[in-house]
């Protein structure tokens, strides 16, 4: 125990004497937490430029005007009554939408013509457009309602009578699960999650890597002749500063005020196997590489494009069989699908036992990978040295 303590210690300093291990390892988790806690801050969509073109220029225009003038997601950037030079003011205003009234809008549905309101999308930016268009559809159809109601009570039907007449049947939403449309919410927690693998990855490729470059890694066979006593010792450090980091980020769910029910035994339990899962994959690669540079390469090319392929904002039936076949090796995977379950939809052990069946299949495979792979070099290793 004396000497695995003796160990432990120069592991310490040789975490902190690389500064970009501890740049990773500490700043990327705490910065990034920051940066896009404060990016989504707002919460939701607001003030997206529009422009009406107003062709009719009479009371109804106007009172639709008005109307979109005080919705809350739509900015009246611009109001004209021609459309004049849209096309190329686009590059430098990128107005969300252009709603164009035409002439004669007004005289048109007082004679049950049914004219057409054009609304023309941006689509370069598919999420403003998505919520442009919804609250476009919000304010014409609320103007819409209003107009049928107001004609069948010129008609002489009471207000009741009108609306009832107007609408055979009333639809009712009851949103569930982030019912406030939170961006943060939805956004955040993947993030951070693709986020700390990410820097287990990092972290850990280095661990052996590091000693086959340096040569430390002779030095510690000479001690101990085992490939589990090596795992454990390079492991312990993170063992014991991963829960301190993961601590602070769960902290920026509270500094951001974010509804996810996040502390509670199975959430702990989840983040222990991702950061199991993550590490056996990282120090494999470590093993597997003996080159610092060339095992983090290859990681990032794994971890990059993990937040996408996770399936937290696109949809995994949506993705090709192999792609999504690929993800399924990617612990983060896992770990936010049974987060969402955890977090938004109130679930407990037995409802992520699919996530973390796989993140302990993971962590058994890599583990004993890289113990048989490592217990392999030790006893080249230590050939070579005794033929020496």
């Amino acid at each position: 125990m004396k000497e695995f303590l003796k160990l432990l210690r120069i592991e310490f300093k040789r975490i902190f004497s690389n500064n970009v291990l501890s740049a990773i390892f500490f700043g990327a988790p705490i910065l990034y937490g920051i940066l896009f806690g404060f990016v989504y801050q707002q919460a939701k969509v607001i003030d997206l430029p529009i422009v009406i073109v107003d062709q009719d220029v009479s009371p109804l225009s106007d009172k639709i005007i008005d109307a979109f003038e005080i919705n809350e997601a739509l900015l009246l950037k611009d109001l004209r009554y021609t459309p004049g030079t849209i096309a190329e003011e686009m590059p430098g205003e990128q107005y969300a939408a252009v709603i164009t009234l035409p002439s004669g809008f007004e005289a048109d549905i007082l004679q049950k013509r049914h004219p057409e309101v054009r609304v023309d999308l941006n689509m370069a930016n598919i999420l403003n457009a998505n919520i442009a268009s919804k609250n476009i559809q919000q304010v014409l159809m609320t103007v819409n309602a209003g107009i049928e109601i107001e004609g069948l009570q010129k008609q002489g039907m009471s207000q009741s009578q009108a609306l009832e007449s107007y609408e055979s049947f009333q639809i009712s939403f009851n949103k569930l699960y982030n019912s406030a449309g939170n961006y943060l919410s939805f956004m955040l927690p993947g993030l951070l999650g693709a986020i700390m693998q990410q820097v287990i990855f990092l972290a850990m490729a280095l661990v052996f890597a590091r000693d086959f470059e340096d040569g430390y890694f002779k030095e510690l066979v000479k001690m101990k002749k085992w490939s589990i006593y090596h795992i454990g010792l390079k492991a312990t450090p993170f063992l014991l500063m991963l829960p301190v980091m993961w601590f602070i980020i769960s902290q920026f769910f509270v500094f951001f005020n974010v509804e996810a029910d996040i502390f509670n035994i199975p959430m702990l339990i989840l983040t222990a196997f991702l950061t199991l899962a993550s590490m056996g994959i990282g120090m494999l690669f470590s093993v597997l590489i003996p080159n610092q540079l060339k095992a983090t390469e290859l990681l990032m090319v794994i971890s990059t494009p993990a937040y996408v392929l996770s399936g937290f904002t696109w949809p995994s039936l949506a993705m090709p069989k192999a792609i999504n076949a690929f993800s399924q090796s990617i612990p983060v995977t896992h770990y936010l699908g049974g987060f969402r379950k955890l977090a938004f939809y109130g679930g407990d052990m037995f409802d992520i036992l699919p996530e973390l069946k796989v993140l302990i299949l993971i962590t058994v495979i890599t583990f004993t990978a890289m113990a048989v792979l490592l217990q392999f070099k030790i006893n080249r290793t230590r050939r070579k040295l005794q033929g020496s």
